[in-house]
């Protein structure tokens, strides 16, 4: 067991023990440099009977999740592997399992169950729709961590898996009896996202009702056998989710979500057969149908009137002030036309990066919209059909995670869409090299400045600064937009400001640096300050981004001794 106080990894001090399983002990750490605690998971080989499979189902545990970004998931941010012990080092979720809910206070009260339902579907449906998918296998209760402000993280990735298309069958039985689905018990066809839907079903049904269904009577009654206050709408979801056959289940989580988020309008009786989960504007749609079955002609007044429909909204949002009326204007083209990228690219200009700022809120609702359901699969996946366009789409969103949000960026959560916009390979050669160098600066933000264990720098601020620069030359405003062009000259602005003396150490010169800032506000005066069409917001970002080059002329000078 690791000692408290002792240094792990020549970083991570142990403060102490905060759970311990079979197999395993979890201690709260601090890494003293960064002022940031974390968690450390511990599995010893004298702890278990077979540490070698264990240790495998661990490394597969690390490496799925290294690739992974969603907020209802852990980070992991360092493995030591050594003789006789394995350590993981990831996000320390504060907060209680929802087991340990049960086993206090009993069957948790029906809404809190639908939200944290809600956010189950949110981050399977993201697992799902990894390239391969990823499939969790052990949803359940004890895998849930409830943080203090409401919001869950799926924990223990052991039993995950990346789904094979070719395989018929999962060569072993992973999961936990009672939640599992019939095909985890090996022999009975392959697990699949329909498998995640079976555990989930019966990790609700638990919840709300207080039952585990691994223990007798060992098969799922109606919620409402339990308790006749509860929903009949969610009892159709749980019921649907664990049916045996699973075809007759949902078939993804999108559609689950869908339901549960209005659970309530089962109870009237109503059923929905088109899931449009942002508003109700399926008339224009329906039409369509009706129009294109009574001939060509009709079919293409069908089609005009779409696509006026579609530009009307467009149109109505990019006018509209207030975000959340914009919000649904935009959302309302998207899930109508979800192959067009146009929609997409006019919300995130206008409304969800108009403040230079992409909020958490922000991000859950565009990610309320991209699951949507649509055509038997998702608005997401109906736009990647659209190579094009889903690379224009997975750009913007690229540069708003790497440069706008929560106000500061977040380069983890870019990288993924930074790689979809350059795997297209549509975009024009400055934006393919932009996306692929801020997919590799993404990268850097966990090893910049750090040593490996080997005491070599993982990345250089040198190296850093020279891919920096390659990605801010040219006029950006013409390539892409004023927007991006801003965002990335405001990174560079950042980067003086916080890092002068490492830069300067790391071998960039003074003079360097100088001409880089002077060069890009040349630029901000010729590319867009004389632009006779510049907004107003274009403008404001402008003059913000000229004020942190005076910061960081400033920052810079007084770490050279100017």
């Amino acid at each position: 067991m690791l000692e408290i106080g002792s240094l792990v990894g020549g970083k991570y001090k142990v403060l102490n023990m905060i759970g311990q399983g079979g197999m395993s002990t979890v201690y709260l750490a601090m890494n003293e440099r960064a002022n940031k605690q974390w968690a450390i998971k511990e599995v010893r080989k004298d702890a278990v009977a077979d540490f070698r499979v264990v240790r495998q189902s661990l490394i597969t545990e690390t490496d799925l999740l290294k690739e992974l970004s969603h907020p209802y998931l852990p980070s992991i941010v360092d493995v030591i592997d050594e003789e006789g012990r394995f350590l993981i080092v990831m996000d320390y979720i504060e907060g209680n399992t929802l087991e340990k809910a049960l086993n206090m206070l009993g069957a948790q009260p029906q809404e809190y169950v639908v939200e944290w339902g809600i956010q189950l579907c949110d981050v399977l449906e993201y697992l799902h729709t990894r390239k391969p998918a990823i499939i969790y296998r052990d949803l359940k209760p004890g895998n849930i961590m409830l943080r203090p402000d409401g919001t869950i993280t799926l924990i223990d990735f052991g039993t995950a898996r990346e789904y094979k298309e070719q395989n018929n069958s999962d060569t072993s039985y992973l999961g936990t009896r009672g939640y599992a689905a019939p095909e985890q018990f090996g022999g009975m066809g392959q697990t699949d996202a329909r498998t995640d839907i079976y555990c989930l079903g019966a990790t609700l049904y638990h919840l709300v009702t207080g039952h585990n269904p691994s223990e007798p009577p060992y098969e799922f009654y109606p919620i409402r056998y339990w308790n006749q206050q509860l929903s009949p709408g969610l009892e159709y979801i749980i019921n649907k989710c664990v049916q045996n056959n699973p075809a007759d289940r949902y078939q993804s989580c999108a559609e689950v979500m869908y339901d549960l988020q209005n659970y309530k309008e089962l109870d009237r009786g109503y059923k929905k057969d088109a899931r449009i989960g942002v508003t109700i504007f399926g008339l224009v749609a329906a039409a369509a149908v009706v129009f294109a079955g009574l001939g060509l002609t009709f079919h293409a007044k069908a089609t005009k009137l779409a696509r006026e429909n579609y530009n009307y909204y467009v149109t109505e949002a990019i006018g509209t002030v207030d975000e959340l009326s914009a919000a649904e204007m935009f959302g309302k083209a998207i899930v109508m036309d979800p192959g067009n990228p146009t929609a997409y690219i006019e919300f995130l200009d206008n409304t969800l990066l108009a403040d230079d700022n992409f909020t958490p809120e922000e991000d859950e609702m565009l990610r309320q919209i991209m699951i949507t359901p649509s055509g038997g699969t998702t608005v997401e996946k109906r736009l990647a059909a659209d190579k094009d366009g889903y690379a224009q789409v997975a750009y913007k969103l690229g540069i708003a995670y790497f440069y706008c949000y929560d106000g500061i960026g977040n380069k983890q959560m870019s990288a993924k869409w930074f790689q979809i916009a350059a795997n297209q390979g549509t975009l024009s050669d400055a934006q393919q090299f932009r996306a692929e160098k801020l997919g590799k600066i993404a990268q850097y933000y966990t090893g910049l400045g750090t040593e490996s264990k080997s005491g070599d720098s993982m990345v250089s601020y040198h190296q850093f600064w020279d891919d920096l620069v390659a990605i801010a030359d040219g006029n950006i405003a013409e390539v892409d937009n004023a927007v991006t062009a801003l965002m990335i000259y405001k990174e560079i602005a950042n980067q003086i400001y916080t890092y002068p003396a490492q830069l300067l150490k790391s071998g960039v010169t003074y003079e360097e640096m100088c001409d880089e800032m002077d060069l890009i506000l040349a630029h901000i005066d010729s590319d867009i300050y004389n632009d006779p069409e510049i907004t107003d917001n274009t403008g404001k970002l402008a003059g913000d981004t000229v004020k942190s080059f005076a910061l960081a002329k400033a920052a810079l000078d007084m770490a050279a001794g100017k």
